[in-house]
């Protein structure tokens, strides 16, 4: 990705013109330039110095009157999915970012890249070819809190050439998995499919971790059957660099325990003499789990394995920084035995969420997860999910059900605490959270003076329910109204007719149970209830949010199943009668 297109070309414009501009800026390049009428291309040594190139010269520099147009040069065969995004505020949250991006195609993976500029830079890659192209059309020169951004395609190196590749060039390096065609070989997981190993170590002991000529990586690889990828050009100058190891758990951690050896054995050699704790990153997502309710499942690895964790604060999560750092400290052994169960818990979570996710979006025909921003990719770069912030352009509401889906009211518990960030500034958030969502959400007067919690009435289609519960889960965790050793739990409540609270309920209470194991959510129906004006009864449930969410609409396929039998009933009973008629069926 080191070849650069230079357009907006003077025809009096000549290479030497090229070689005193790239001089001038103190910009490398690695062969001569290319020129033809209108633009011209040129080679730098590394990607350092194209992004320099493109940073300094493109839009900035004029020559002969022109103003230069820098940009990767990308063959058409390789114009496929994957663009750059330059420009981009520094402090912008990740959810706005995604929340952008995501209303113009499915993001497949969204990472940055390190650069000298004060702006951000992102590589993006979107599910289409077409999703790729709108996105390019709409953000290229759009502004962006008084940034221009600018969007370039990059080398997709995944794209399909265009006729055979020459002398397998084209094919992946002797590092990369497996073509899918291969007989035999595949038990390796696809990268995107798994979550890969995220380790930092320190800087120092990277060149032991590589080898001579990469000959120690390369063993690494053989005999751990994984894919590793040391980020050295990421965070220049920082006393810790990022490994990215993908392959099958037990790969994942084989490769981790080899790597800690070579540390502590570089260590000895150099009479280097501090700890050398493992370090794991994970995002933020998964943590709450793995460190579970009071840090019981974190105490728990602890005396199993003999070590000692602490976790990186949420406070250090920022656009440049979305994933938690993890520390153990303890022996090799010990440290390897924990990197096993962390991943463990991780992977876990993971699959329960995507899981919920596939469930979830059959349960709601139309519902695009990934435009909602709700769930973060296994790419390093991506930042939180369950933002809070309202998309540029968003539109709530909007669904591709047949028909009008009916609306629902959901009242949902949050710390008393907590209202003033969640109605927002002159109440620009509420505001803002109830256009995005499609759904009417009004906070209820406080019961009381010491009230703990305060009801948020939320009325809308289950779309709507779905974004709006998602991001006031997602508000409260960022604003830090739960712990880091806590995971975002809500209780919330639904009315049902109190003639169908038994169907809930369950025969022997089969249903309830059977709903709790199904989505990891508590569900009461509070017995002796009187039921209100409209003869309705509360079904309480608690948990995090897609449990809460699953159990939400796992009640209302019940109601909706007792309304379409008592239509039956009532039109059967309109049927005229020539004799005594056999009662209805219960369906179950």
């Amino acid at each position: 990705m080191n070849k650069l297109y230079i357009g907006n070309v003077s025809a009096e414009a000549s290479e030497e013109d090229f070689e005193t501009i790239f001089e001038q800026w103190k910009i490398p390049h690695s062969g001569p330039f290319l020129v033809k009428t209108g633009y011209a291309f040129v080679d730098c040594p590394d990607e350092k110095a194209a992004m320099k190139a493109i940073d300094v010269l493109s839009g900035k520099v004029e020559l002969h009157g022109k103003v230069l147009e820098v940009e990767h040069s990308v063959p058409k065969r390789q114009r496929s999915c994957k663009l750059q995004i330059r420009n981009i505020p520094p402090h912008m949250q990740w959810e706005v970012l995604d929340g952008m991006l995501a209303q113009y195609g499915a993001v497949q993976s969204c990472e940055q890249v390190n650069t000298d500029t004060e702006t951000a830079v992102v590589n993006v890659r979107y599910a289409t070819k077409d999703q790729a192209r709108l996105a390019m059309e709409k953000l290229n020169g759009s502004m962006m809190e008084n940034c221009t951004l600018k969007v370039s395609y990059i080398p997709d190196e995944t794209a399909t050439p265009e006729g055979p590749p020459a002398g397998g060039r084209r094919g992946f390096n002797a590092r990369g998995p497996p073509r899918s065609g291969s007989p035999g070989l595949g038990a390796r997981p696809k990268v995107q499919s798994d979550i890969p190993l995220r380790m930092l170590v320190p800087t120092q002991f990277v060149g032991a971790i590589i080898g001579k000529e990469g000959a120690t990586i390369r063993n690494i690889t053989k005999q751990t059957h994984s894919k590793i990828d040391i980020h050295r050009k990421e965070n220049a100058g920082a006393a810790e660099k990022p490994i990215t190891i993908h392959s099958t758990p037990d790969g994942c951690s084989n490769a981790c325990k080899t790597i800690m050896d070579i540390m502590q054995k570089e260590a000895l050699d150099t009479k280097f003499t501090e700890e050398i704790p493992l370090k794991i990153l994970a995002h933020n997502s998964f943590v709450g789990r793995l460190i579970g309710k009071e840090g019981r499942n974190l105490k728990k690895i602890e005396q199993e394995t003999g070590t000692k964790i602490t976790i990186s604060p949420l406070q250090d999560l920022t656009l440049y920084n979305p994933e938690r750092t993890i520390t153990v400290k303890g022996s090799i052994e010990a440290c390897a035995k924990a990197e096993e169960e962390v991943m463990k818990k991780i992977r876990e979570s993971y699959e329960s969420d995507m899981a919920a996710m596939n469930l979830q979006s059959n349960l709601i025909p139309g519902l695009n997860l990934n435009a909602l921003g709700l769930f973060p990719t296994t790419a390093p770069g991506m930042g939180p999910s369950m933002s809070s912030i309202t998309p540029p352009g968003a539109h709530g509401g909007s669904s591709s059900f047949g028909g009008h889906p009916e609306s629902e009211t959901v009242h949902l518990f949050i710390p008393a605490l907590a209202v003033g960030a969640i109605i927002g500034k002159q109440g620009q958030h509420i505001k803002q959270l109830s256009h995005f969502a499609g759904a009417s959400i009004k906070i209820a007067p406080a019961e009381g003076m010491d009230a703990k919690q305060r009801m948020v009435i939320i009325v809308g289609p289950p779309e709507a329910q779905f974004k709006a519960q998602c991001r006031i889960f997602g508000k409260l965790k960022e604003e830090n109204f739960f712990g880091p050793k806590e995971e975002v739990k809500l209780e919330a409540h639904i009315k049902v007719p109190a003639f169908a609270a038994g169907r809930v309920i369950g025969k022997g209470g089969k249903t309830v149970n059977e709903l709790q194991n199904l989505t990891c959510a508590e569900v009461v129906v509070p017995r002796d209830q009187t039921p209100d004006e409209n003869d309705q009864v509360i079904v309480k449930i608690s948990g995090h949010f897609f449990a809460c969410q699953l159990a939400q609409r796992k009640i209302q396929e019940i109601l909706a199943q007792v309304r379409r039998q008592q239509q039956q009933q009532q039109q059967q009973q309109l049927k005229p009668t020539s004799g005594p008629q056999p009662p209805m069926p219960r369906r179950k």
